[in-house]
């Protein structure tokens, strides 16, 4: 084998993560072109509450439920005086509707007693407001103001970044962490928009459609051809 050869690096299922994954965001940047976040906002504000929303909850039900919420409380003056039963009934079909009426009226409590009203555009600010994780904060810094902080990890981020070995990690914050490491940070929030459609679409948690994914002979946790349908298998997990 000719030195060249030797040392020419490959991106299939046994390549290291950081061969893998160049690959992996130029063939989901192709499948889906126009891949951006699902929750329907004009602002800020509108964001971060269909964030919180959007916890346990599909962005189809929440898209449903904000226009009432935004009519009644269109900004977070208006939401820091709202009486808790009232807003409890506009999201009540969001799930833990109680719990969350409560960290979204804190939050615009917070917003406008220590931010003037302004949703605040840092990651220290944003996750000292109550309900709001690292999560939830990189949602509304990428897709609210365009600013890579991190990357958003949800259920599909963490399953698909699992099968396709770009990480061995299974707790959100260290998944974050690989990611961002694998990732150029102009392209962080862009690769869970990629990542969560291609959950949805194809690398179906019950049902994975490997016979047309993109990304099969890249992904080691692909399922053979032929094969029974079955639960995509967990990464590995380090004690």
């Amino acid at each position: 084998m000719s030195p060249a050869k030797a040392g020419r690096r490959t991106a299939g299922p046994r390549a290291a993560a950081a061969d893998r994954a160049p690959a992996v965001l130029k063939r989901l940047k192709r499948a889906y072109p126009d891949a951006r976040c699902a929750l329907q906002h004009d602002n800020p504000y509108q964001l971060l509450v269909a964030t919180i929303l959007s916890a346990q909850c599909t962005d189809v039900r929440v898209n449903l439920v904000t226009p009432a919420v935004f009519a009644r409380y269109p900004d977070p003056l208006r939401l820091s005086g709202a009486r808790q039963e009232d807003l409890e009934r506009l999201i009540q079909s969001t799930g833990f509707f109680r719990n969350k009426a409560k960290n979204l009226i804190a939050m615009a409590q917070a917003v406008v007693a220590d931010h003037g009203g302004e949703i605040p555009r840092t990651m220290a600010a944003l996750h000292a407001l109550p309900g709001v994780g690292r999560k939830t904060a990189n949602v509304v810094l990428g897709n609210a103001f365009g600013i890579n902080e991190g990357v958003t990890v949800d259920t599909h981020v963490i399953r698909l970044s699992g099968l396709l070995r770009l990480t061995r990690q299974t707790d959100p914050v260290k998944i974050e962490q690989d990611l961002m490491v694998l990732v150029p940070r102009r392209d962080w929030i862009l690769v869970s928009h990629l990542l969560i459609l291609h959950g949805r679409q194809v690398c179906i948690a019950r049902r994975p459609r490997c016979e047309t994914c993109v990304l099969a002979d890249l992904c080691p946790g692909a399922r053979p051809a032929g094969a029974s349908a079955r639960k995509p298998e967990a990464p590995p997990s380090r004690r």
